[in-house]
């Protein structure tokens, strides 16, 4: 008796991500963690080659583990450094967690409000990526399935800081690129407060970013926007949104706090702080007249 051991070929599995119809990226997939399609969009969790875990809704790469630390250090650290005491943070969108994980790891924030629309996209993290979801079992965290847009509306809270944590804007996701919604988020803030929005990509969203510019100038007092890079999304220069009343991102950050706080972080530090906010120049001719000066 025989027996072959010729192993099995490695199956080619790929998922490719196009933006726009002009550009694509590749991840190779080892294999599927969960697959599901919700009233809001489907929701893909791979184990990849090189990336390891990633989320994708709709066919976009939301979070991968190699590098969502980039963003997520990105969107929570810059404002709540800017804020001498944040206490109360409410973050819309994010679902995967990780920009929670990142708030509640200052020692003045007492309560982190999530608020995501698609319950599936929480529980598929919470299941199979727990580097980004685990924080939120934390007792300062409070998670709501709900529409941002509708909480935004209706609640009675004043937080010290609103996190935009949203995908691009399609589907349910549009409505936060908008007028109305950003009229609430003001109406949502404490005396001081900041929010700050996910500000889309450098290369390729130019008038989305002139367009949320805009909305947040007739809006605020001082508007920023400041800019990270990672692997994960498309052209690797993509942006945030700043906005406030009061708190100056720059003129109103004390560097000596981020070595006092203790966090440890793997991208963000208080040289990277002010850094984001030097612009290149063709962005800066691109956002023309909607780019606030600097402060001197």
């Amino acid at each position: 008796m025989s027996s072959d051991t010729t192993p099995t070929p490695e199956l080619d599995l790929w998922v490719e991500e196009r933006h726009r119809d002009i550009v694509g990226a590749r991840f190779k997939v080892l294999r599927t963690l969960f697959s599901g399609t919700s009233e809001y969009q489907k929701v893909d969790v791979v184990e990849s080659a090189g990336f390891g875990k990633m989320l994708f809704n709709d066919g976009l790469a939301m979070v991968s583990e190699r590098d969502e630390f980039v963003y997520h250090e990105m969107i929570a650290h810059v404002p709540l450094f800017t804020h001498p005491e944040p206490k109360r943070v409410l973050v819309i969108g994010g679902g995967d967690g990780g920009t929670v994980r990142e708030v509640i790891k200052h020692p003045s924030v007492e309560h982190c409000h999530l608020v995501e629309i698609d319950e599936m996209v929480v529980n598929a993290c919470r299941e199979h990526i727990p580097l980004t979801s685990a924080c939120l079992n934390d007792k300062k965290v409070q998670v709501t399935i709900g529409d941002g847009v509708k909480f935004v509306a209706e609640t009675k809270e004043k937080f010290d800081l609103i996190i935009v944590d949203s995908t691009d804007p399609i589907g349910p996701a549009a409505p936060l690129f908008g007028k109305e919604f950003y009229q609430n988020v003001h109406s949502c803030l404490a005396d001081g407060g900041i929010v700050v929005s996910q500000g889309e990509s450098v290369y390729y969203e130019q008038e989305m970013q002139r367009s949320l510019l805009s909305i947040l100038n007739n809006e605020f007092s001082i508007t920023r926007l400041f800019n990270y890079s990672n692997l994960t999304y498309p052209g690797g220069l993509w942006s945030f949104v700043y906005a406030s009343d009061k708190r100056c991102p720059l003129a109103d950050f004390d560097e000596s706090r981020v070595a006092a706080s203790g966090i440890e972080f793997q991208y963000y530090n208080e040289y990277i702080h002010r850094a984001a906010f030097m612009l290149p120049e063709f962005q800066r001719k691109a956002l023309g007249s909607t780019l606030k000066p600097l402060p001197k």
